[in-house]
C-alpha cells in the first residue's frame, strides 16, 4: 500500500469536517489539472480569435478542419488516456514503480495508429471538403491546408499524451499545468509572426519585418509548434535522473505486447466514445449547421469555443477524479472514492451555471467580439444574433454537462469504460446526427438553431445517464490490476454530497509530491 501520512499537522488528517476535507483534497489535485485545461483552452480561443482578424471565412475553414482532423486524433488519444487509470491504481496500491511501463506502451501504440490511421486521413481529408462543400473552392482549399498540418503534427501530441497521463495518474499534475502554460505561450508567439507576418494586426499591434503572412497556414503550423512543446518539456522531465532513479522510468521503453493489450482492453472503448461523438460533432458543424450558411458555421464554432472555456475547466476536474478515484481503488477504499467523485461533481457545477449566467446575461458582447472590421453592417448584426441565439442554447445544459464530464472521469478511473464508451455512441448518432437530420429537414423554420435544440438534449441525456452509471456501483466489481474484471450490476450508493463515512482520511501530501517508493 502507499505510504501513509499520519502527522497530526496534517489539515485533512485531523480536520474534523469529512466534507471540507473531501473538498480540499479534490481541489488540491483538481486546481493544476483545470489550470492546465483552462491554458489549453485559452490557446484554441486565442487561435480563433486571431484567425478572425483574417476573415469569417478563415474562421469556418478553421473550425471545421480542425473538427474533422481532431476526430481521427481524438480516437487514437482516447486507447492513451487510461495511461492514468493504470498509473494511478498502482499509486494506491503501493507500487508506483511499475507506473512508467504504461506511458512507454501508450507511446508506441499512439506511434502505430498515427502512421496506420492519421497519416492515410490527411491524404484522404481534402477529397472529404470536396464532398462536403463542392460549391466553395476557397473554404476546401483552406480547410485542407489546415487539416494536412494538423494532422501530421499530431504525431507529437498523440506520443506525448501517454507521459502527460503518468503525471495526473502519480498526482503531479504541476508539471503539465507548466508545459502547457510554455507551450501556449510558444503558440500565441508563434500565431503572431506566422498568421500576420510583417503586415502585424493593424492598428493594435505592429508586424514584424520581413515576415510573411501565412494566414490559417501560420495558425496551423503554430498550432503543431505548441503541441511540440506540449510533448517534450513532460518527456524530458520523466526521462530526468531524477525520475528514473526513484521510478526507473526509463527501463521500460521497449515495447511490451501484454502492456498495450492491457492498455487497449481498458481504452479501446475512450476510442470509440471520442472518435464517434467528434465524427457526430463533424457533422453537426459542418452539415447542419453549416448548411444554413458560412454565416452560422462560424457563428456556431464561436458558440463551441465558449463552450469549450466553460466545459475544459471541467474535463480539468474530470481528470483529477479519474486519478483520485483510481488512487482509492487501487487502495482499497471505494467508498472514499465515491465521496471525492461526488465532490468533483459539485465543484463543477457550481462553476459552468455561473458559465451559464454569464452566457446569457453578456451573449451579444461574447458574440461581437470576433466580428472582424471589414464585415458588412447587415452580416454582422446577423451574425452576433445567430451566436446569441446558440449561447442560450449552450447556456440551457451547462449545469447538466457537469454530471456527464465528472462522472465519466470517475467511471474510467474504476476501469469502467466499455459501457458508458457504446452508450455515448449510441446516444450521439441517435440524437447530434438523427435529431439534427431531423431538425433541418422537418423544422427548417428553427434555422440553424434546430441542430442545436438536439445537441443540448444530447448532452443532457449523457450526463443524467453517467451519474446513474457510477451512482448504481456496478464499478465496484472491476479489478484492473488483476487482470479481472466481472461487470455484474453493484450496490447503489445513496445520491449525496460528501462522504459516506466520517473516518474518510485524504492527505494533501500525496497529492502534491507522491508516495516514496518502497520496493
Amino acid at each position: 500500500m502507499a505510504e501513509d501520512h499520519p502527522s497530526p499537522k496534517n489539515p485533512l488528517q485531523s480536520s474534523s469536517n469529512p466534507l471540507r476535507s473531501a473538498v480540499r483534497e479534490v481541489w488540491s489535485l483538481a486546481w493544476p489539472t483545470i489550470l492546465t485545461m483552462a491554458s489549453f483552452t485559452v490557446m484554441q480561443f486565442v487561435d480563433k480569435l486571431m484567425v478572425s482578424k483574417v476573415g469569417t471565412m478563415e474562421v469556418a475553414a478553421q473550425g471545421s478542419a480542425g473538427v474533422w482532423a481532431f476526430t481521427v486524433i481524438a480516437t487514437v488519444m482516447g486507447v492513451v488516456t487510461v495511461v492514468n487509470t493504470f498509473v494511478s491504481q498502482n499509486l494506491g496500491a503501493g507500487t508506483p514503480k511499475k507506473g512508467p511501463r504504461y506511458p512507454w506502451a501508450a507511446a508506441w501504440l499512439a506511434l502505430g495508429a498515427w502512421a496506420i490511421i492519421v497519416v492515410p486521413w490527411a491524404l484522404v481529408i481534402p477529397h472529404v471538403f470536396q464532398v462536403i462543400n463542392p460549391d466553395n473552392e476557397v473554404l476546401v482549399s483552406l480547410e485542407s491546408t489546415y487539416a494536412v498540418y494538423m494532422l501530421y503534427g499530431s504525431v507529437s501530441l498523440l506520443v506525448g499524451r501517454g507521459f502527460a497521463q503518468f503525471f495526473f495518474g502519480m498526482h503531479m499534475p504541476k508539471v503539465i499545468t507548466v508545459s502547457t502554460i510554455i507551450a501556449n505561450i510558444v503558440n500565441v508567439i508563434a500565431n503572431y509572426i506566422l498568421i500576420f507576418g510583417e503586415e502585424g494586426i493593424p492598428g493594435v499591434i505592429p508586424g514584424i519585418p520581413g515576415t510573411p503572412a501565412l494566414g490559417l497556414k501560420g495558425a496551423a503550423i503554430a498550432t503543431v509548434i505548441g503541441m511540440f512543446m506540449e510533448m517534450i518539456i513532460p518527456l524530458a522531465i520523466f526521462l530526468s535522473p531524477p525520475f528514473h532513479k526513484k521510478y526507473k522510468t526509463r527501463s521500460p521503453w521497449r515495447p511490451c505486447v501484454r502492456t498495450m493489450r492491457a492498455i487497449f482492453r481498458i481504452g479501446w472503448p475512450g476510442s470509440i466514445q471520442w472518435g464517434n461523438e467528434l465524427i457526430c460533432w463533424a457533422l453537426f458543424i459542418t452539415v447542419f449547421v453549416g448548411g444554413f450558411g458560412t454565416n452560422d458555421m462560424a457563428a456556431a464554432l464561436i458558440a463551441l469555443g465558449y463552450l469549450h472555456l466553460s466545459f475544459m475547466p471541467a474535463i480539468g476536474i474530470n481528470v483529477a477524479i479519474n486519478s483520485i478515484v483510481g488512487k482509492y481503488i487501487g487502495a482499497g477504499k471505494p467508498d472514499i472514492a465515491v465521496s471525492r467523485a461526488r465532490v468533483g461533481v459539485a465543484i463543477a457545477m457550481i462553476y459552468m451555471t455561473i458559465c451559464a449566467t454569464l452566457f446569457i446575461v453578456f451573449r451579444h458582447e461574447l458574440m461581437e467580439i470576433f466580428v472582424s472590421a471589414d464585415m458588412p453592417e447587415e452580416q454582422k448584426q446577423e451574425f452576433i444574433a445567430i451566436g446569441a441565439k446558440m449561447l442560450i442554447l449552450v447556456a440551457i445544459f451547462q449545469t447538466i454537462d457537469a454530471l456527464g464530464i465528472v462522472y465519466s472521469g470517475a467511471l474510467r478511473g474504476a476501469g469502467d469504460t466499455v459501457w458508458p464508451g457504446i452508450v455515448t455512441a449510441v446516444y450521439s448518432w441517435v440524437f447530434i446526427v438523427g435529431g439534427g437530420w431531423i431538425a433541418v429537414t422537418y423544422f427548417e423554420e428553427l434555422g440553424s438553431i434546430g441542430p442545436w435544440i438536439a445537441a443540448a438534449v444530447y448532452i443532457i441525456l449523457i450526463g443524467l445517464t453517467m451519474a446513474v452509471r457510477f451512482e448504481r456501483g456496478g464499478w465496484r466489481s472491476i479489478d484492473l490490476l488483476g487482470d479481472q474484471e466481472r461487470l455484474e450490476v453493484g450496490r447503489a450508493s445513496p445520491l449525496t454530497i460528501g462522504p459516506p463515512a466520517s473516518g474518510a482520511e485524504a492527505a494533501a501530501a500525496d497529492f502534491v509530491d507522491p508516495p516514496k517508493a518502497n520496493q
